[in-house]
């Protein structure tokens, strides 16, 4: 299964990232086992998320940038309004990155 390291920027991503650092650093963990775990994250993530997410929601708001780049695309909303059938959240900003799921299977 191919994956999009996408998810690496994510708060968890991230913080996989770091602590694989400090471990790799330390010499409590290789940098191939490393790289290891993180290509099992992009897995565990991109499997997660087309089985186990059930819910919808819409999104409007001010789009104040958007960009098409390598088959990926990029928006920046201002002032958006999250909806899904239970509940509704404003966010100031928000930057939503999308990918071809298609790509994948390529």
């Amino acid at each position: 299964m191919a994956t999009f390291e996408l998810y690496r920027r994510s708060t968890t991503g991230m913080c996989l990232t770091e602590t694989l650092d400090e471990m790799v650093q330390n010499g409590t963990l290789s940098p191939e086992h490393a790289i290891q775990v993180l290509v099992q994250f992009d897995k565990s993530m991109t499997e997660a998320l087309e089985t186990q997410v059930k819910s919808k929601f819409s999104i409007k708001g001010h789009l104040h940038t958007y960009r098409f780049c390598d088959n990926v695309w990029t928006f920046i909303l201002q002032n958006a309004l999250f909806k899904n059938e239970d509940s509704q959240e404003n966010v100031g900003r928000v930057k939503i990155v999308a990918c071809d799921s298609k790509l994948l299977t390529q």
